[in-house]
């Protein structure tokens, strides 16, 4: 018999997949290094390699900055066009087809991007190929596709309000745990055991995790007996129409009203999305270079540091809960935590400084969750595929974007000023905040949540879910 939980899927997918993303920037680095300066590239035991010889290394890392953060918004724009199509396609048939097809999928492409990595870094291959691995990888979905699934998945068994938020809240905390203690390793697995073992374990875990959701993992939704036909061989354009439609549906049975608060909802969390995205995005390249110049035992705590993020923002969020906090005032508080941590990281040039800057950053993940129940809450049971469906593609298409945006900025902007870059990400949580109140003038949202939630939702017909029976 299958089980109905999701958490350890979304845990060990956590922790394999930051075992392998602290080292990809830092492979990539010391690989341009080597290629651009015919020079190997300077490990060191003490705490910062810019000690000695910070004379003949300054123009090195200046040119490796620029390359490495060209080739990651190379890597990311080869795979967000298929990325996100496969995120809207494959979230979306879930409401028809049950939520795995969501969730098998990324893990499968999860799982041939770490074998890429494992073979150009074993066998010592073209750099460029992982831009392939990538764009296949991406055919697969990727960590929006996966997520839209767990979130449906989710969805579908929670009943309860609060539950629904604790529990999407559960899911962000259970990555940041699993992905602390992956990224807390890394640095001295790759100091004792090179790059290969990090990514060959990488590989195993997901392997694990593959088999997991193909066999343990219980189905919450059962495909309709005319789906099961178009299977058998009938003409598919119904279903295909289905598919297309799915997220059209959703707003055209909703009221103007609802679809404006839904779509202003989207709205909040597509740009808090892209602020949050495109700051963190270049925090290791900041990290590797000058006055900085972290080593990879410092890049893991930093990592590991940046992960509790998760657990604290759950803590708080559990907190807030149960002391009734309105939930817009719960998402307003962890724009703020980005805000101001994202400015301060601007201005960080010590090792302590920039420990103590993710201080700041505690409560930063409080938003996605409760953002992502409050959308729920106002569609039907029928449409919760759908509604992930948009909600990670805009989720995939604002990390890709704000990634792109800030790769190319670091890079044009790290001569002048490395922290550039993140004074932007933080003003830009101003938009965010805006929009936020423009939900807030619509109407009241927590004494009237339950009666507006059914005025807004279409009548619709129970369908036993067999994770409640």
């Amino acid at each position: 018999m299958g089980l109905f939980l999701v958490e350890p899927l979304v845990a060990f997918y956590g922790f394999a997949s930051f075992l392998v993303y602290p080292l990809v920037p830092q492979y990539v680095y010391r690989r341009l290094w080597q290629e651009l300066t015919n020079t190997t590239y300077p490990v060191s035991d003490n705490t910062s390699r810019c000690s000695a010889n910070a004379s003949n290394h300054s123009s090195h890392h200046e040119e490796v900055q620029k390359a490495a953060s060209l080739f990651s918004l190379y890597t990311e724009l080869f795979s967000m066009i298929p990325s996100l199509v496969v995120t809207l396609i494959l979230v979306t048939y879930s409401d028809r087809r049950g939520r795995k097809v969501a969730i098998v999928m990324p893990l499968i492409g999860s799982l041939i991007y770490t074998l890429s990595f494992l073979a150009v870094s074993f066998f010592e291959l073209n750099l460029y190929l992982l831009i392939g691995s990538s764009l296949v990888s991406a055919l697969f979905g990727g960590s929006g596709t996966f997520l839209g699934g767990c979130f449906s998945y989710i969805a579908d068994l929670c009943e309860d309000g609060q539950q629904k938020t604790l529990r999407m809240g559960a899911i962000d905390m259970v990555i940041g745990l699993l992905s602390g203690v992956a990224s807390l390793s890394t640095g001295y697995f790759l100091r004792a055991a090179g790059f290969n073992w990090p990514f060959c374990v990488s590989a195993v875990f997901q392997c694990f995790n593959l088999l997991y959701a193909v066999v343990v993992l219980e189905e919450t939704l059962k495909a309709p007996p005319d789906d099961a036909a178009a299977e058998d061989g009938t003409p598919r354009c119904t279903a295909f129409r289905r598919l297309a439609s799915g997220i059209f549906q959703m707003f055209a049975a909703g009221s103007g009203r609802r679809n404006t608060l839904l779509v202003l909802l989207l709205l909040v969390f597509t740009t808090f999305s892209f602020a949050n995205r495109g700051g963190l995005s270049n925090i290791t390249l900041y990290e590797l270079n000058e006055p900085l110049c972290w080593n990879e035992i410092l890049i893991g705590y930093g990592s590991a540091l940046a992960t509790t993020v998760f657990l604290t923002s759950y803590v708080g969020l559990a907190v807030f809960s149960r002391c009734g906090t309105p939930s817009l005032v719960i998402i307003l508080i962890g724009i703020l935590s980005v805000m101001i941590g994202m400015a301060l990281v601007a201005f960080a040039k010590t090792t302590l400084m920039m420990f103590l800057v993710r201080i700041p950053m505690l409560l930063a993940i409080m938003p996605f969750p409760v953002l992502r129940s409050m959308m729920s809450k106002i569609v039907s049971k029928a449409e919760q595929g759908a509604l992930f469906a948009c909600v990670a593609f805009v989720e995939s298409l604002s990390g890709n974007v704000a990634f792109a945006v800030f790769s190319s900025l670091y890079a044009a902007t790290v001569a002048w000023y490395p922290g550039f870059s993140f004074l932007l990400a933080s003003g830009l949580c101003f938009v965010p905040m805006a929009l936020l109140g423009a939900v807030a003038l619509l109407g009241p949202e927590e004494a009237g949540e339950a009666k507006e939630t059914e005025a807004l939702i279409p009548g619709e017909e129970e369908s036993p879910n067999p994770a409640l029976a």
